[in-house]
């Protein structure tokens, strides 16, 4: 059997200059559009993880640096310096106490949340050691 070429079909083609010069211009707006989207959640993405360390940063500078007060030149056995000592550890707690409640990351902790709220309400030894215990 001899192989018969088909005819070729011809597919009528018109150009309309107008149909044709709005679908580039759609195809390019469109495009545009496209590239703004990615750019901006690429840069959304990108920034929001980079930016991290410098509010951090940004934060720790906020507060006021602790400065050590200097020990006085009191004997050890003196009452003067265990009343010293005892300030000191007081001024510590009271310090770490008042970091723990305005620390932004106990807003999470539960437990926290908790023992802050036991130590506004009824202040005592088991809810400040609580506090200490369980925010950062």
């Amino acid at each position: 059997m001899p192989h018969r070429p088909t005819p070729r079909r011809s597919f009528p083609i018109s150009l309309n200059a107008l149909q044709l010069t709005g679908s580039i211009a759609l195809g390019m707006w469109l495009g545009f559009i496209a590239i703004v989207l990615t750019c901006w959640l690429a840069s959304h993405l990108l920034f929001n993880e980079q930016m991290a360390p410098v509010a951090a940063a940004l934060e720790q500078l906020a507060k006021p640096p602790v400065t050590t007060q200097p020990v006085p030149d009191i004997p050890p056995q003196s009452p003067l310096f265990e009343q010293y000592e005892q300030n000191l550890r007081k001024n510590e707690q009271q310090q770490r106490l008042d970091q723990a409640r305005g620390s932004s990351r106990n807003l999470s902790n539960p437990n926290c949340q908790f023992w802050l709220q036991q130590d506004r309400t009824a202040p005592s030894e088991k809810s400040r050691a609580n506090v200490l215990q369980f925010c950062d």
